[in-house]
């Protein structure tokens, strides 16, 4: 599986708050947005650097700085908008794209109904954002979706992952990296996370 599991210690021990049914809205929101922001420090590791000359208050001297890298971040609707004030905390410049997927309760198939992503789609990279990859046909969907309007280069970010999830996304997209806090151990008979969080939207906005 081409999955890196985020298990900072400050990651899981916030998990395991959002995990809890008791969490109320308000909490789930401050916490998720967190968590979001700790994985995308993770996940910008390896962005590249250039070297420039700036004058410190003592002397001149040579410092480093992103290399103008463009990032895109596309939260899929509409838990994924739970996740995105934490990533751009880190990356304020970064633009923000919305791909609106939701899952068919009868066949669990994705239907897509949204997409609005910046102009220069293939001169970013992206990181396709969402709390949950349950069966995995949203973020296989909202992939796609970039794939066709012209990125090259993503990424898909999520709070945690069924096995089934992933492999479907492995499958249909080799060349994206799964970034998650807890590969979770199935899905039940309702296409839902177990032990899972519950319904992330529902518990962001307070719905049913």
């Amino acid at each position: 599986m081409q999955v890196k599991v985020i298990n900072h210690p400050l990651i899981q021990h916030k998990l395991t708050l959002i995990r809890d049914k008791n969490t109320g809205p308000k909490e789930f929101r401050e916490l998720l947005e967190e968590v979001a922001m700790l994985m995308g420090y993770e996940l910008t590791r390896d962005l590249p650097l250039e070297e420039i000359e700036i004058e410190t208050p003592v002397t001149k001297c040579t410092c480093k700085t992103l290399s103008g890298k463009k990032i895109g971040i596309v939260p899929i609707l509409r838990a994924g908008l739970g996740m995105v004030s934490g990533f751009l905390r880190l990356i304020p410049a970064a633009k923000v794209g919305h791909v609106g997927v939701y899952r068919d309760p009868q066949t669990l198939k994705p239907v897509e109904y949204y997409c609005k992503l910046p102009t220069d789609v293939a001169e970013r990279d992206f990181v396709v954002i969402d709390p949950m990859l349950a069966t995995g046909g949203s973020s296989v969907a909202a992939i796609s979706l970039l794939k066709q309007k012209g990125a090259k280069n993503i990424k898909l970010m999520c709070l945690v992952a069924a096995p089934e999830g992933i492999h479907l996304v492995n499958e249909q997209h080799p060349d994206v990296e799964v970034y998650t806090a807890s590969v979770d151990e199935r899905l039940n008979d309702h296409g839902y996370i177990v032990p899972g969080l519950g319904d992330a939207g529902d518990r962001i906005f307070g719905t049913k």
